[in-house]
């Protein structure tokens, strides 16, 4: 649908990498930009992506905001892919992830090309697609860059580092101590010298960063992405919480539209019946998949915690591991078990995490520290356990226990490059004697360390709310970055 725009609205094109923990706050942005900063908005992206977030565009539009999405065809039969595989998250194969990356790249060209025919007022880019920051210089507009994560990891990632003893490393010129095991520190070299030198080139011809954070939590890294490392940036978040205040954004966001296992209705009977904070959210994220050696582990140990829990499994058939018989007919048996005594819910392939965060009877979580499933806890006002994999987690784990002070590591000592599939190795630290004694102290109402825990959790997330309330700090730098585009559209 084409509008009429006037002379100083902004047109904005935003481009997601097809990966959930990337588009879906992209998106919850793009609908930032559309509803509070008055901007004509184009999501560019195909249809099977579009599938997930349609709906709440379509409601966006309904209320009168200027948005829409572009699809573009995506090249499955040229690559030999099912029709509709079109995002990393459903693929069933490390070769089909790699095939879905190749069909990411076959975009670069109609994608710049849709660019150049709109031109835009300014590009908004998932890091993923450095390209887009030459085509904005060629197009003279700004091109502002989102990561999907935390300043803090950023600034983790971008410090010297000195090693000491015990393979511990040591992160300088950061506003905190931080040192972590040698073997927790990301290795991208996987993705390739050049590639990396891209991603590294892009950002310094941007324009500046979005960032999906809000000042009260990160402000030291905040200053220190800004001041220390020179680099312009914008703090919006939580959007999952700025955009999603509908009970339909809620239960449909991030959905691939694949029914669960549990209804929803009786997902929210069964929390109505328990107690505040008597349960336990247990999640790692849309893309892990963990052997079911550590899955079996995960369950003694809840189980031998006496909390109850509900548990999201990311099951998925694959194509590359053989099935553990045994271990299957466990869960299979613990499942019913849980479910018979109430004491635990199981949900398979993807369930309304907002919606469960939300809900009075849960007192803790589980995470894969995922910078999204993070936000999204601390606005409920949530401590964790923290339980890091892969990509920047690590990092992220250290600003939750060491910084903010709001979580407790479960003890996983290595990174994985893996993420496609968490091998045996390097899950296998985490014992079911970890499980329950993190999970035993982070319900705790009797511990004075855990209790305090919980009341930090709280403040940030008053801090949270206020921040994207009118006159908040991510309320305020969005007006700020809005004005800001304008006055260069304006400029001859």
């Amino acid at each position: 649908m084409a509008f009429e725009l006037e002379n100083d609205q902004l047109r904005v094109f935003f481009l997601p990498y097809f990966l959930a923990g990337h588009m879906i706050p992209m998106v919850d942005i793009a609908r930032l930009f559309a509803a509070h900063g008055g901007a004509d908005v184009t999501i560019v992206t195909t249809a099977a992506n579009a599938a997930t977030f349609q709906n709440s565009i379509d409601r966006d539009t309904e209320a009168g905001h200027r948005i829409r999405t572009h699809l573009l065809p995506f090249p499955s039969s040229q690559l030999g892919l099912p029709d509709g595989v079109e995002n990393k998250n459903v693929a069933v194969s490390a070769h089909m992830c790699s095939q879905i990356s190749q069909g990411i790249a076959l975009l670069k060209e109609p994608m710049g090309q849709l660019l150049r025919q709109a031109r835009p007022d300014c590009i908004v880019s998932d890091m993923f697609h450095p390209w887009t920051a030459d085509v904005a210089l060629e197009l003279g507009i700004p091109r502002l860059v989102f990561d999907g994560s935390s300043y803090f990891q950023f600034c983790a990632a971008s410090a010297a580092t000195v090693s000491g003893e015990n393979d511990v490393v040591s992160l300088q010129g950061l506003p905190h101590k931080v040192e972590l095991l040698k073997s927790k520190i990301p290795d991208w070299s996987g993705f390739g010298s050049s590639f990396m030198e891209a991603l590294a080139d892009s950002r310094k011809k941007s324009y500046g960063a979005i960032v999906n954070s809000f000042s009260e939590l990160e402000s030291d890294y905040e200053d220190h992405f800004r001041n220390k490392l020179g680099s312009k940036a914008w703090s919006l978040g939580p959007v999952s919480f700025w955009v999603n205040k509908d009970f339909s954004d809620k239960i449909e966001r991030g959905n691939n539209k694949k029914k669960n296992n549990v209804n929803n209705q009786d997902l929210i009977n069964w929390l109505d019946s328990k107690e505040e904070n008597s349960v336990l959210y247990v999640s790692f994220g849309s893309l892990t998949r963990l052997p079911t050696t550590q899955l079996v582990e995960i369950a003694h140990g809840l189980e031998a915690s006496g909390h109850q829990f509900i548990w999201v499994i990311n099951e998925k058939e694959t194509q590359e591991e053989e099935i553990d018989r045994s271990g299957a007919l466990f869960l299979e048996s613990f499942e019913e078990r849980m479910k018979r005594n109430q004491k635990g819910l199981i949900i398979r392939k993807w369930a309304p995490q907002l919606l469960i965060l939300d809900h009075p009877a849960i007192g803790a979580t589980v995470t894969h520290c995922g910078w999204n499933s993070i936000l999204e806890a601390v606005t409920a006002g949530l401590p964790m356990v923290t339980w890091p994999l892969f990509a920047e987690q690590f990092y992220n784990e250290k600003l939750l226990t060491e910084v903010v002070r709001i979580g407790v590591g479960v003890g996983v000592e290595r990174w994985s490059f893996d993420w496609w599939r968490v091998s045996e190795e390097t899950a296998a630290a985490v014992g079911r004697e970890k499980v329950e004694k993190a999970v035993r102290f982070v319900m705790s109402d009797e511990e004075e360390e855990a209790l305090e825990m919980r009341k930090r959790a709280k403040k940030l997330s008053v801090a949270a709310k206020m921040a994207v309330e009118s006159g908040g700090s991510s309320w305020s730098n969005l007006v700020a970055l809005v004005d800001e585009l304008k006055s260069l559209k304006i400029q001859p």
